[in-house]
This record gives C-alpha cells, sequence and structure tokens, in this order.
C-alpha cells in the first residue's frame, strides 16, 4: 500500500514498498513500452512523444484522462543514478497547466530478497503551489494510485 510521509510545506512524499527487484521496478519507470502499462493514475493512459534518458534529456507525453481530457506533459532529467534516483524538472508542455513546474526526485531502495522502496518526492518553489495540484489535480491519491498501478505491473514483471 502507498503511504505519505510527512515533508516540508511546499512537498509531497509518497512511498510504497513493491514485491520486485530493484532493477525491475527502474527499468518499468524508465522504458516508454512499460510505462505504457502502468503510469498515472487509475483510469489514465499516457502517449510517449519522445524521451531521452540521460541527464539533459526530456521526456515528452500526454496522459489521457478518463474524462477525455489530455494533459500534455514535459520532464527534463536532470540526474540519473541507474537503477538508484532519478531526478527530473517536471512542467506543463502548454494548454492549461503551462505554468505547472516542480522537481521530481524518484528513488529506488533496495531492501533485499527481491524488494524495493519506492519514494516519489514532489518539490514545489511554494507550498500554495503545492496544495494548488492537490486540490486541482489529486496529486497525492494520484500519486498513490500511479505507484499502485507500478506495483502491480513491476510484480507481473518480476516472473517474466
Amino acid at each position: 500500500m502507498s503511504r505519505v510521509i510527512d515533508g516540508a510545506p511546499n512537498e509531497i512524499i509518497i512511498s510504497r514498498v513493491i514485491n520486485a527487484p530493484r532493477e525491475v521496478v527502474f527499468a518499468a519507470w524508465t522504458d516508454s513500452e512499460h510505462l505504457a502499462h502502468w503510469y498515472g493514475p487509475e483510469g489514465f493512459t499516457i502517449t510517449t512523444h519522445s524521451i531521452d534518458l540521460r541527464t539533459g534529456g526530456e521526456w515528452r507525453f500526454t496522459m489521457h484522462g478518463p474524462d477525455g481530457v489530455d494533459y500534455t506533459n514535459l520532464i527534463v532529467y536532470s540526474e540519473i543514478v541507474r537503477p538508484e534516483r532519478i531526478v527530473n524538472q517536471h512542467s506543463g508542455d502548454g494548454g492549461d497547466d503551462e505554468n505547472l513546474h516542480f522537481e521530481t526526485t524518484v528513488t529506488f531502495i533496495d531492501l533485499g530478497n527481491g524488494t524495493t522502496e519506492l519514494q516519489l518526492r514532489s518539490l514545489f518553489d511554494t507550498a500554495r503551489e503545492r496544495d494548488d495540484v492537490i486540490e486541482k489535480h489529486g496529486a497525492i491519491e494520484g500519486g498513490k494510485q500511479t505507484l499502485g498501478r507500478l506495483a502491480t505491473y513491476a510484480e507481473a514483471m518480476r516472473g517474466t
């Protein structure tokens, strides 16, 4: 089960233990073929337009909501330490959310015995920006659902 960890007033931290090795969870998080199967809250799908997983590289994608609304996204990678950590700048890529911006750090912690703790930390410029994302986009519940979908997918990958 995903859990929220207390942090600073301008950040959201969500954690989940996944019954799959760190390398499997990292691959699920970084390969566009895998991302298409789980990324986003329940009912959402994504289309990856381009992905360049390297420091300075970009991932451009559209999240398709269950209500038919599309959300364009741009991620610029600022640090990649395989298979331990990814840091990126996340923003809207046009449309209503083009001014949305925050830094995300994804940490993959090897717990041993083929188990990984994934910590997803989103850092906003202000507490108000954090609160807006929670109120307008359901960021906490959406993050928990996203990590739940990742866990289900990575645990299934574990056996392949």
